[in-house]
């Protein structure tokens, strides 16, 4: 397969990965489309952050192939996997936030390290347009066990843009949130895709949010993606795991479909 690089930010060609007889995934094909917002979710150990591992070249398949803006990560030489992953950014679950630096010095970190020759005033400027596009503008000096755990977020990912990488990853973005401040984080997730073009990869468990921001979703059951759609078509599915799966975490009265309207207004009105 030939994978369109003006079209496509990450291909994941037959990927197969197990761990001893555990099969993880199990041929999956699948694009993210660049410029987009892309969710995959599923039930816990579906095996949604070993789709992550795979995407930075953490861990490689067994089988198959994973494209990256143009990189095989599993069998480019390593130079080639550092440069891409520099084009990358990452939101992890907990924001991994090093508790001992100030707001600007987290910020900052990837973009001291990858460019070590940068101006101390081009660095200052920078972060503080990150922090300023994450909506925390002057928090520079904050020391980041000040911070709650929606301030964690937000400092996490002006970090992830710090370097204006072309692919963002999101683990679990909503993860430990109150109601409110987690879509307050969607709404940044979707007005930031919009300011500034970045392809979107999020996992999560947060159905209703992950439906709010994805241009593109999949669930991921048993090793394979039984759904991958545009956000809308995939609410129609007919497939029973996947309505069975919505259902559950959407708590939604009745007991058919719901529309993608009523799942949006049930998250406002949580």
């Amino acid at each position: 397969m030939t994978t369109d690089t003006t079209k496509t930010a990450i291909q994941f060609e037959n990927v197969s990965k197990s761990f001893g007889d555990q099969i993880i995934l199990d041929d999956l094909t699948f694009s993210v489309p660049k410029g987009m917002t892309t969710a995959i979710i599923g039930h816990s150990g579906a095996g949604k952050s070993v789709i992550l591992k795979h995407m930075v070249g953490l861990m490689q398949p067994d089988a198959g192939s994973v494209i990256v803006l143009g990189c095989d990560m599993a069998r480019a030489p390593q130079k080639e996997v550092y440069a891409t992953r520099k084009r990358m950014g990452m939101l992890f679950q907990n924001g991994a936030l090093f508790d001992s630096m100030t707001v600007g010095e987290n910020v900052s970190f990837p973009l001291v390290h990858h460019n070590p020759k940068m101006s101390a005033s081009e660095v200052e400027g920078r972060v503080e347009s990150a922090l300023t596009e994450v909506e925390l503008p002057g928090f520079q000096n904050r020391p980041v066990v000040d911070l709650s755990g929606g301030q964690r977020k937000r400092v996490g990912l002006a970090r992830a843009l710090i370097t204006r990488p072309e692919v963002v990853l999101f683990d679990e973005p909503n993860s430990g949130l109150d109601p409110v401040t987690s879509q307050a984080i969607d709404e940044l997730t979707i007005h930031l895709k919009g300011l500034l073009g970045i392809s979107f990869v999020i996992i999560s468990h947060d159905i209703v949010g992950t439906l709010k921001v994805a241009d593109h979703v999949g669930m991921l059951y048993q090793g394979k993606l039984i759904e991958y759609h545009e956000v809308n078509r995939f609410i129609q599915s007919k497939n029973p795991v996947v309505k069975s799966f919505l259902q559950r975490n959407v708590q939604l009265p009745n007991g058919g479909l719901p529309a993608l309207d009523d799942i949006l207004s049930s998250k406002s009105e949580a």
